[in-house]
């Protein structure tokens, strides 16, 4: 092994290094803060857990993102947490157990055995916040003002908020009988939004022609606030279902636009991210110069039936690593330079640090000056006292 090989890291690892660290820890304690007065309390999930619990009711792709390893006490398969909602989940239904809407919030690090174009790196950390217990739309609204309010506090300009409804899709598929590779067959083409294979996926399966036609609509379903108005159209023979998805899209629209006009909205009445976890409304909220979503998030009801405790969830979580990036900044230049050693020093030293000021004292035979550490005064001897002087 070489001494290149020695630091290398493994792909889709990396290290935060000074300032950004310094950015992410600001922006991590201005997050939490912000969720603190919108009344959601903090949790911290383990770093590991038993796979049984760690994914279930998570869908195949959390397992695929897990790492996994057998627990030397006990023989049982663990793996690494690769996303926290679960976990938050398991929390509320199993070990809290509290009562009416519960909010809570985190901020952790996870580690992913694979990334991709929509999740970054390989060890994000995870920041969010899950709304337990409420079924409304109105649990639904204040997630997507605190996601937006999260984004503009980290710095976000623009921002583009792209709004979905899995129900429309689910009661369309039970409408139509579909199911096994036909159901399977039918869902890839719409990933893949591809008319002619959506086209030729319903031709093959649905016997319908009303129902055809709304599948064929939801392939192309996909822009401005007019596919609202569009799609009322092309559904309006539909289950109920998808009459009320449409209303919920349109509630929240009207509620995001009251609040924060500047945010431009899209719609994608085929997007079907999370199909196997999400069971309403999902967001995800985009700012120019990322090719990927800084928030995603939507409703998950029941996730929490496997731990004996079905109930609504909505919540959305963000990497803290990108968010850093959002308002890069250069640390201030605000530290005070102490020399080695003089009489009186340590005294003067700790009284202003207990002040609140950065002190750096330096060490004997020290190369290295104020302005590489980031220090504007330095502490002087003036008439048998230590005094900060400019630099």
């Amino acid at each position: 092994m070489t001494i290149a090989d020695r630091w290398l890291l493994p792909d889709g690892m990396d290290e935060v290094l000074p300032p950004q660290a310094s950015r992410m820890e600001e922006l991590r304690r201005a997050l939490l803060d912000l969720y603190h007065r919108w009344g959601y309390d903090q949790v911290m999930p383990p770093t590991a857990e038993f796979l049984d619990s760690l994914l279930t009711g998570t869908g195949s792709d959390l397992a695929l993102q897990t790492f996994k390893l057998t627990d030397q006490l006990t023989g049982r398969m663990m793996g690494i947490s690769a996303d926290v909602t679960p976990q938050v989940a398991r929390m509320d239904a199993h070990s809290l157990k509290r009562q009416g809407p519960v909010r809570l919030c985190y901020c952790t690090n996870v580690l992913r055995a694979t990334a991709d174009q929509h999740q970054g790196g390989r060890s994000p950390v995870q920041v969010g916040v899950e709304l337990f217990g409420h079924a409304g739309i109105e649990a639904d609204l204040e997630i997507l003002h605190l996601a937006l309010a999260s984004l503009t506090a980290a710095g976000a300009g623009e921002i583009h908020l792209a709004l979905g409804h899995i129900g429309i899709y689910r009661s369309l598929v039970e409408a139509a009988g579909l199911a096994g590779d036909a159901e399977r067959a039918l869902f890839e083409a719409l990933e893949l939004k591809s008319p002619g294979e959506i086209a030729e996926r319903v031709a093959e399966s649905v016997e319908d022609p009303a129902l055809a036609e709304m599948f064929l609509a939801l392939g192309r379903l996909h822009g401005g606030a007019e596919v609202l108005e569009e799609a009322r159209e092309a559904f309006a023979e539909a289950p109920a279902a998808v009459g009320a998805a449409l209303e919920q899209l349109r509630a929240l629209h009207q509620g995001v636009l009251a609040s924060h006009p500047e945010v431009a909205p899209y719609f994608d009445l085929g997007e079907l991210r999370g199909y196997a976890y999400h069971t309403g409304m999902m967001f995800a909220a985009y700012v120019p110069g990322y090719g990927q979503a800084l928030a995603k998030g939507g409703r998950y009801d029941d996730t929490g039936r496997a731990f004996g405790r079905a109930r609504p969830a909505t919540g959305f979580s963000m990497d803290l690593k990108l968010l850093a990036g959002l308002s890069p900044s250069e640390p201030p230049c605000d530290g005070i330079w102490a020399p080695a050693e003089g009489e009186g020093l340590h005294e003067t030293v700790v009284a202003l640090r207990g002040q609140g000021e950065r002190v750096v004292q330096a060490l004997p035979g020290q190369r290295t000056g104020p302005a590489e550490h980031r220090c504007d005064r330095e502490l002087v001897l003036i008439d048998g006292h230590w005094q900060a002087v400019a630099l």
